[in-house]
């Protein structure tokens, strides 16, 4: 990617501003010029204005859904290559990534080459280890709680229902960072 000849356009969403600043500045030592947005409307009308090729979004873009972007983003400019790259990670936000046009699904912290690899590679990898153990208790219920609230188009009030829970507990519930296993 250190090929001079190589020039790549990419526009990059994240709503962290030291985050979006810090991946730019590193994409651009590889030669890649980004475009940065804070957010999906910022990220539509830069879009519009440049030609990209590829793009990085978050998953979770203040309160928007990365989701809805990526689905935004492949409908206006089918040609673009989105990769996912979250801190919030989950199978459910994984899949319905994949379904909607992303390449790639990356979880923070990820090094620059990851995530160069991840914008330009077509294949997927079979040797990636399986984890041979199951999940926790809180993983299962962070697995589930993206899963309802994936079904309800990102509605916490309609996936606390549905969970049989009062909207606040979700609420605090979502606050609080993904276990590891």
């Amino acid at each position: 990617m250190n090929n001079p000849e190589i020039k790549k356009s990419l526009l990059l969403v994240d709503d962290d501003d030291i985050f979006r600043e810090t991946l730019a500045r590193a994409l651009e030592r590889h030669n890649i010029t980004v475009h940065s947005a804070a957010d999906s409307s910022q990220a539509i009308s830069l879009l519009s204005k440049h030609s990209t090729q590829l793009g990085i979004i978050d998953l979770c873009i203040g309160d928007e859904s990365g989701l809805q972007l990526i689905q935004q983003l492949i409908s206006a400019h089918p040609e673009i290559r989105l990769i996912v790259l979250t801190g919030f990670a989950s199978i459910a936000t994984a899949v319905e990534a994949i379904k909607l046009g992303a390449k790639h699904y990356l979880t923070k912290p990820a090094s620059v080459s990851e995530i160069i690899e991840a914008l330009l590679s077509d294949d997927g990898n079979a040797n990636v280890p399986t984890n041979q153990r199951h999940m926790s208790v809180k993983k299962l219920e962070w697995e589930h709680i993206q899963k309802v609230l994936t079904e309800h188009q990102g509605n916490i009030s309609a996936a606390a229902r549905a969970m049989g829970m009062h909207r606040r507990t979700l609420q605090r519930k979502l606050q609080k960072k993904p276990v590891k296993n």
